[in-house]
């Protein structure tokens, strides 16, 4: 697969879905810390993990992994994407939450 072939994949998950976390591993089994950082933050958010959120395991595809980093020009992962718009990783999520933005921007309620 080329670069412009995953560059494509990624183009379309994340337009073709509201909430994506590309991440180490899925909700259920984090792979990594930073990756459960995110997860229970939506969760604290008021995300459905399960219905309202896609997961992309970034370790089961070495093209995502590394063409994720190219698409957000953003070096780490776990990486969040609301309605197509790059959020950031797990230290711009957690300062959302802290602020009260990330409810704001997922129209959860703080809990």
């Amino acid at each position: 697969m080329t670069d412009q072939d995953t560059q494509q994949r990624i183009e379309q998950l994340v337009k073709g879905h509201e909430l994506v976390l590309f991440m180490k591993g899925d909700a259920n089994f984090p792979m990594c810390g930073f990756s459960g950082r995110a997860i229970q933050i939506l969760k604290a958010v008021g995300v459905d993990t399960a219905a309202a959120l896609t997961t992309v395991n970034v370790l089961e595809d070495e093209g995502i992994r590394q063409g994720i980093k190219d698409y957000s020009r953003w070096p780490t992962i776990p990486q969040l994407y609301v309605k197509g718009e790059f959020i950031g990783g797990s230290d711009i999520m957690m300062e959302m939450y802290e602020s009260g933005e990330l409810q704001q921007l997922l129209g959860g309620q703080a809990t």
